[in-house]
């Protein structure tokens, strides 16, 4: 999300994320980045997207960040095309019996300015998502942020529970392994 402002005396100031795109975990983390963006303002900074990868909740067994960085020398066009190569080759019908009900790209501006992406995964489909989730299956967000640079910010996570059994940890080592077969440097998923 990119906003500009005009700030004078006695402004009211609001700051609007996108619903999508931003859940801040908690009052603390939400002010926090809006006091860091407020002040760039005050001192005549340009204003910064507010960045859409937060961290994941301390001992979260459901959430993965890492980076993902392109060789050197790669443009931002040409990382966010393997990028979305590397998403594509991901399985429809799940990899490693994880997203059993496929997956769905809900926004892309890798190459964009926003630089950012988000992606669905289903899994937990059957009697597993019958008992524990009234017969829907889980849904994980994989949320992306490329820099101007080609790196990549990731965030893999699940939107319930305390433990995904290692879905988000699959997931990102398949895409891993697709990336670092084109020269990309990833480290391994780790909780």
């Amino acid at each position: 999300l990119k906003a500009t402002m005009k700030i004078s005396p006695g402004s009211i100031i609001l700051v609007a994320v996108g619903a999508s795109a931003y859940h801040p975990s908690s009052r603390r983390a939400f002010f926090g980045k809006a006091a860091v963006t407020m002040a760039g303002v005050a001192s005549g900074a340009p204003l910064l997207a507010v960045e859409a990868i937060d961290a994941c909740p301390k001992g979260s067994n459901n959430c993965i960040v890492t980076e993902w960085t392109p060789p050197e020398g790669t443009s931002k066009g040409d990382a966010a095309q393997v990028v979305l190569d590397v998403l594509n080759s991901y399985p429809q019908d799940g990899f490693d019996k994880v997203d059993k009900g496929g997956w769905t790209i809900v926004s892309n501006e890798l190459g964009g300015a926003s630089g950012a992406a988000a992606i669905e995964y289903k899994s937990g489909i059957g009697n597993f998502a019958k008992f524990l989730n009234g017969g829907k299956p889980f849904v994980d967000d994989l949320k992306l942020e490329m820099a101007a640079n080609g790196v990549v910010k990731v965030r893999s996570s699940s939107r319930i529970g305390d433990s995904d059994l290692g879905v988000n940890q699959k997931r990102l080592s398949f895409l891993a392994t697709g990336l670092r077969a084109k020269g990309w440097v990833v480290p391994e998923p780790k909780y």
